[in-house]
Order: structure tokens, then sequence, then C-alpha cells
């Protein structure tokens, strides 16, 4: 019992309290923007870090579990939910980039693209979730932070982009086109479907540069380029500018035919732009030869080798015969003949392109 004229004293906070007190106020001052989910998956911290990033004042979460509505149009779970739930095998279905650090222990590390829809733009966000349990090894809640990588990210795409597109035209580049052989070379390999490509080549491009100027030679290209991309409209499809005045087009699960039907519409294109030339020993106008191949990779087939130099014959053989015209190299000898130069050498593999 207190003296008289005394005041009782407080009863002394106990540790645990104190440093639960000043947990929740420190992440609430974190320059990192945070929150944390209780087992049920209510929000119970969104600090002022995360308001700035999402546009989603804490009031509006706290005690929901509407969290998901800071970052996506479509319900769905966070990192965190995935966490609480335990269910690292979610982590492919919800994000590009993801990392299990541990099973129920260590938590969950993830990069995505999240539409914001307060803020009306898109972030790329680099997340990490972990669980805090009890001493008894209950879980208690979990921890999410996360960081704007979002310039970083469009630095890379554009660095990327740069390394792999032709500078004056904007189609892919010889380097892009390379890869992109291998790779739908190895599928086609693998589902024993044809692939196509077509060799497509600027008639008499140098004496439309020594007549109208280089300045002009380069719109020429820029608009052949436009045309070639026009005709790559699958997700497979890659136009690409493959040197100087000759663009190639990759053309997976194609036959011959379906190619040659391409290509005569980018050659019949090209000449409704009617784009001048006039030089001596060509048209008014200018044309385009294409040559054509299609394969289904053999066993013998180490690499596409075969379907390059095809291509490239067909091109040789669409230049000798008067260019202005689409040849298919499963045809060439009937093209030769029925042009009556059957007496001509058909021309050999040149062997100057390779993958």
């Amino acid at each position: 019992m207190a003296k008289p004229g005394k005041t009782a004293s407080k009863t002394p906070a106990r540790p645990v309290d104190v440093a639960d007190s000043y947990a929740v106020r420190l992440m609430q001052h974190l320059v990192v923007p945070t929150f944390v989910i209780d087992p049920r998956r209510r929000v119970v911290i969104w600090n002022r870090a995360c308001e700035r990033l999402t546009g989603v004042a804490a009031s509006e979460v706290i005690g929901t579990t509407k969290h998901w509505q800071a970052f996506y149009e479509t319900k769905r779970p966070c990192l965190a939910d995935l966490v609480a739930l335990d269910r690292p095998e979610q982590l492919p279905e919800f994000y590009s980039e993801y990392a299990a650090r541990g099973h129920n222990g260590l938590g969950f590390s993830a990069e995505n693209w999240c539409v914001m829809p307060k803020l009306g733009s898109q972030l790329y966000l680099a997340i990490d979730a972990g669980p805090i349990h009890d001493e008894a090894g209950h879980l208690i809640a979990v921890v999410e932070t996360l960081r704007d990588l979002t310039d970083q990210k469009r630095a890379e795409s554009a660095l990327k982009e740069l390394a792999t597109k032709d500078g004056l035209t904007g189609l892919s580049n010889r380097r892009a086109f390379d890869q992109m052989l291998q790779a739908e070379w190895a599928r086609a390999q693998r589902t024993q479907k044809p692939m196509a490509l077509l060799f497509v080549d600027v008639d008499h491009f140098k004496q439309f540069n020594d007549r109208h100027g280089h300045q002009s030679g380069d719109e020429c290209l820029r608009a052949v380029a436009a045309v070639v991309s026009r005709h790559a409209v699958r997700p497979l499809d890659l136009a690409s500018r493959y040197g100087g005045e000759e663009f190639a087009l990759i053309l997976p699960d194609m036959d011959c035919d379906a190619a040659c039907a391409i290509a005569d519409e980018i050659r019949r294109a090209v000449m409704a732009l009617a784009i001048t030339h006039g030089a001596d020993g060509a048209g008014d106008h200018v044309t385009l030869s294409v040559g054509v191949a299609s394969r289904i990779p053999g066993e013998a087939d180490a690499g596409p080798d075969r379907l390059l130099g095809s291509a490239d014959e067909a091109l040789y053989a669409a230049k000798r015969l008067g260019r202005n015209r689409v040849i298919c190299a499963e045809r060439l000898l009937a093209e030769f003949a029925g042009l009556g130069r059957d007496s001509e050498p058909v021309p050999g593999q040149l062997g100057r392109k390779s993958a």
C-alpha cells in the first residue's frame, strides 16, 4: 500500500512489450516499403514507405486481406500470402523470377511487373517475404519488403534491345537472327515440323545508291524493312536485316508453298511502294528478289546450314533468272528448265551464309 501523499508507481512495461512497440515503430518509419500480414493473411502493418510506393493508404488495407489490390487489378496472392500458406510450388505460376530460400523457414524472393492500379502505371518490383515464428515454432506473421527496380529493368531492356536490333531499320540484327535460327531449328528437330527461311534482296541496290545517294538508300531500306516486318505476324516469326540490302525472315512450322506465298506478298508490296529507281540496268522502280527454302530437320542435319544454303541458292537463282521474282529451292531445277535455261549451270551452294 502506498504511503499517504505518495502516488503509486506504474507497473514497469515488460521487456517483450517494449520490444514489440519499438519493432512496430521502427517498421513504420523504415525507408523500405514494408507490410506485415498475420497467419490469416490480414494486414497488420502497412508502413509509410509502402503508402508512397503504392499510393494506397494504410487505413484502406489494415485489418483486411485486400493488400493485393495495391499491386494487381485481379485477385491473386502476393508473395507474403504464399509464405503464409507455405506454397513454394505456386511461385512459377505468379512470378517470372523467383527463389524459395528454405522450406517453411526462410521465405521467398521474387521479381515481377506490377500494374499498381492506384498509380495508373506499372512498376517492376523486387520482393522479399519471410515468416516470423514464436518460440513454439508457430507462424505469427509474414513480413514483405519491396524494392522498385523499374528504372533498372527498363535500362536493361533498352540495352538488350540495342544488342539485338539493327540501328537503321529497327529489325532484328544478324546476331538475333543467328540465335533465333538455332533455337527454332532445335525446336523443329523435336517437333519434326518444317521450318521456312526467306532471303530478301533489294535488286540493283548499289546502282540505286549511286544514282540517288546514301540518304535515299537508307530511306529505301527502311521502307523495305517495314514491309518485311509486317509479314512476321506470328509470335515466333522473325524479320531481320541480314546485312547490307539483304533481309531474312524465319517462318517456323511452314512449308515451302506457304512461305512462297508470303514471299510474293512481300515482293508485290514493295512494288506497290513505287520507289523510283531508274538507274542503268534497273527498272523504273525498286524491286526484290527472294529465295525461299523449307526443311524438316533430318537425322543427318547437325544444324541449319543446309536450310541456309538452300535459301541462298534460291536467291542467287532469282537474280540469275532476271530478278524481281520469288524462287523456291525445292523447285530450282524446274524454274531453270521452264525458262529454257537448262543449258546454264544451276548455281552451286555458295557457302557464304552460316549459322
